[in-house]
């Protein structure tokens, strides 16, 4: 079969050209028996039919009494029935039906006597109370057509009906080989140029999810001849095999290679943004088709790819149809640019702020597995569209429950360990507590909230004339008020330097022999830095590395450990975490600028109560470089 290497076929055309090939080749599914009791989510190979019927006699319902309903007729409030003992039968609930009786009473409406007589003051009708033979399933009638996927109640009501096996569709074993010279297996400590093979592991978890019994191989280096030879095994093996990394076009990309090589390659590349250089295929084990996907080897494009292309696949094996995209409209925060030549997959934060459903995107690199932890929806910015403008209502696909992106209290602004913090402890009191927080700077956690896409924010904005934090900002960018500033700590900031500190680096003097790493524009930390510089007579542009951003406080530290900095302004706390050198600069005030609405926002109410609890005062001891500013207080 021809292919384009690296060919721009759309999504929706490529997984229709898949399946078709799939399809035409012939895939098909193996079959077993399986015990009912563990079917659970399995996918019935056949429909399945009542072996007796449910229930299989004529069953009481009732605690009570069971009798000949004629017996009763006519009995009123005035004029009761009296019973003799040989007349009922006393029964309780799933009791079989007592010889020539036709119904139950129930034991509240009897009225029992003293020698063993009963009277009642309503008369029973035939068949009251009684749950007839058949009555839920009778023998021979179908409980579910076939690919029908098993769930608790439908596995109750198999055994109620006696059906205590039945035909399952096989789970497919489906291959995932890592490969390349670079990967690792994790550890804690990897040495440079090591790349922690993790994308197995996220792999592996999505197969078991829908169904399927994923097997991990050993990882294969990047060797033409290796590359192969573990495709060719995996597929003498397996159901479904997955080769992850090595489907770009690098010097080192083997993965269309050795599918061409065992099989055929349907197609080679993909218009989407992230996941572009997917191989798809197909090899034969005798008449057994078995797929054959190239993923790439970025987690998030990895991550799409599977979505978009493998599930459906793997739906096809399992004879299950696929899930719809749960929908929504929500307004994007910020200016989201596209090339014309992809469909691009944003992963974003959503949040419900006061009523207004907003979208916060996510970085957007491939190998950015954060992203994918924190993303609560998906924007598809359509191929051939410019993308979106700030403010503009965009479709996105939630990743969460609608139910719980409307509970959840969005914190945007300065980055904070102690933020982290707050949320722990929150989760440890109410575990359905839900927060999601992003770094933006103090600047950038004003304007959010400004904009109306956040509930709080982080913030320590010194006002370079008079030396006070956060006060005159507040009330330059919210005149009309509308939020309140709430204090929380104050937080030693200074230098973060190597810990044998081999420049000799001890005030922001040495800044200009130094290889320095910067926070990003509109942080509270760049703004102080600034203030500094201009302080001791010093131009940004002497400080090599001064255009150098990260975005918090841990990547700053994190820049130094590696040896790419020799410097960074920081937290003490962010020191600490790295075992690095601290010069102390400045005690800062770090405070909450909250919008006038979410007072009253339960998560807020909760936020609050952990941010003065005794709890919270020890972490920020074992953290260090924290003092408590009375935490709660209203400053403004």
């Amino acid at each position: 079969m021809a292919f384009k290497y690296l060919s721009n076929i759309p999504l929706d055309e490529a997984r229709s050209q898949f399946l078709s090939v799939l399809k035409a080749e012939g895939l098909t599914s193996e079959t077993e028996i399986i015990k009912t009791v563990d079917a659970n989510h399995r996918v019935a190979a056949t429909a399945v039919y009542a072996h007796i019927s449910a229930p299989h006699y004529n069953s009481c319902a009732m605690d009570g009494i069971a009798l000949n309903a004629s017996l009763t007729f006519g009995a009123t409030d005035t004029r009761p029935v009296t019973l003799q003992q040989d007349q009922f039968h006393w029964v309780n609930t799933g009791d079989p039906l007592p010889t020539k009786c036709d119904a139950v009473v129930m034991v509240e409406d009897v009225i029992e006597g003293e020698g063993g007589e009963i009277q009642l003051f309503i008369a029973a009708v035939p068949w009251q109370h009684i749950r007839q033979i058949g009555e839920d399933i009778a023998q021979g009638d179908m409980i579910f057509p076939s690919y029908t996927e098993i769930t608790p109640a439908i596995q109750g009501a198999m055994l109620a009906a006696g059906a205590l096996e039945l035909e399952v569709i096989k789970k497919p074993v489906v291959a995932v080989i890592p490969s390349g010279n670079e990967l690792v297996f994790p550890q804690e400590k990897p040495g440079e140029g090591d790349i922690i093979e993790f994308n197995s592991t996220i792999i592996k978890g999505m197969l078991e999810d829908w169904g399927c019994e994923p097997v991990v191989y050993p990882i294969v280096r990047d060797e033409p001849g290796l590359v192969i030879e573990a495709l060719r095994k995996a597929a003498t093996e397996c159901d479904f095999v997955l080769l992850n990394a090595g489907s770009s076009a690098g010097t080192k990309d083997f993965s269309v290679g050795a599918v061409a090589e065992i099989g055929e390659v349907i197609l080679h590349g993909v218009a989407i943004r992230p996941g572009k250089p997917v191989v798809l295929g197909i090899a034969k084990r005798g008449p057994k088709v078995i797929p054959l996907v190239g993923l790439p080897g970025y987690p998030v494009s990895a991550i799409l790819v599977m979505e978009e292309l493998v599930r459906p696949a793997i739906n096809l094996l399992l004879k299950k149809s696929g899930e719809e995209k749960a929908l929504t409209e929500a307004t994007v925060s910020r200016r989201l640019t596209s090339s014309l030549k992809y469909l691009e997959f944003i992963r974003a934060r959503i949040g419900n702020v006061n009523g207004k459903l907003v979208a916060v995107p996510l970085n957007r690199g491939a190998g950015v597995v954060s992203s994918i932890v924190k993303a609560d929806g998906i924007i598809e910015v359509p191929q051939n569209a410019e993308g979106f403008e700030a403010g503009e209502k965009v479709p996105v696909s939630l990743v969460r429950k609608m139910e719980n992106i409307n509970r959840t209290l969005i914190i945007t602004g300065s980055h904070d360990p102690l933020i982290d913090e707050l949320i722990d402890l929150m989760k440890i009191k109410w575990p359905d507590s839900q927060v999601a927080s992003s770094h933006v700077g103090s600047l950038g956690g004003l304007m959010a909230l400004k904009r109306g896409e956040s509930h709080l924010g982080g913030t320590h904005l010194m006002d370079e004339e008079t030396g006070e934090y956060n006060r005159s900002y507040v009330k330059r960018y919210f005149p009309d008020g509308g939020v309140t500033l709430i204090s929380a700590v104050f937080r030693s900031q200074g230098l973060i330097i190597a810990r044998d500190n081999p420049l000799g680096v001890e005030s922001i003097a040495d800044l200009t022999r130094a290889e320095y790493v910067n926070r990003q524009k509109g942080s509270g930390t760049r703004i102080l830095l600034d203030y500094m510089l201009e302080k001791n007579g010093l131009e940004p542009n002497k400080i090599k590395g001064y255009e150098r951003e990260e975005i918090t406080h841990t990547a700053v530290a994190a820049a130094v450990a590696s040896g790419t900095a020799d410097a960074g302004m920081g937290i003490l706390a962010a020191a600490k975490i790295y075992d690095l050198g601290f010069i102390p600069l400045i005690w800062e005030q770090y405070d909450l600028l909250v919008g006038e609405k979410t007072l009253e926002h339960p998560e807020f109410i909760h936020l609050l109560e952990v941010l003065k609890s005794a709890e919270f005062a020890q972490r920020l001891e074992k953290l260090g470089g924290y003092q408590l500013n009375n935490p709660g207080e209203v400053i403004l």
